[in-house]
């Protein structure tokens, strides 16, 4: 129709109907991304405390142990459905996620997670949303967060780590506690997230 206004989302979408009308297939990415290289855990760990995130190295069997050193007594802690119960001290009072509404969350002394995979060249932990490590929204509320890394699950880089993980599972990567410098240029810890991550490693 004549004087018919015609939206961008029109205009955009007969564009790339003009361009492909000839039927030529869509070229095909190269994804040869370099996936070598070593899952040095002391680059890792110099990442991690470059992002300000406190590392400790220890035995699985030393587990309970740390996270009792790094939370008070009788604290109480919110950990998704599937955490290794060896991994709570019995000095801690634990939340199960079974649906806890965000105050409750957000009212507890920390969260402790699994993760599933670490990248050494970014300092980066990323989390799956598996039984162990629970729904997106435990570790964005409390105010700490010790996450438990174990060896076998660092890789070098990125690619490495996407080669690990589905992309249809709701990825969650945590390089040290959240901050933003958007104001004045100033670091603030903890504005969307945890103001302090722990990352217990395991050797």
């Amino acid at each position: 129709m004549v004087g018919e206004a015609v939206s961008s989302r029109d205009l955009i979408l007969g564009r790339l109907r003009a361009a492909i009308a000839d039927g030529t297939d869509p070229v095909r990415v190269p994804r040869d991304y370099r996936r070598e290289g070593t899952a040095d855990l002391d680059l890792l760990v110099e990442r991690l405390t470059d992002y300000r995130a406190r590392v400790h190295r220890v035995p699985e069997t030393a587990v309970a142990d740390t996270v009792a050193g790094i939370l008070p007594a009788s604290a109480t802690v919110v950990v998704p459905p599937g955490l290794s119960a060896a991994w709570l001290p019995p000095t801690v009072t634990a939340l199960r996620d079974d649906g806890l509404d965000n105050a409750r969350i957000a009212a507890a002394d920390g969260v402790v997670t699994a993760a599933a995979v670490a990248v050494v060249e970014t300092g980066t932990v990323v989390l799956d949303g598996s039984p162990d490590q629970g729904r997106r929204v435990l570790s964005l509320l409390p105010d700490l967060h010790i996450c438990v890394v174990r060896a076998a699950q660092v890789v070098a880089g990125v690619p490495a780590a996407l080669g690990r993980l589905s992309p249809h599972r709701p990825l969650t990567w945590i390089s040290g506690p959240s901050a933003t410098s958007d104001i004045e240029l100033n670091r603030v810890e903890g504005v969307h997230g945890p103001r302090t991550l722990h990352v217990v490693l395991l050797s």
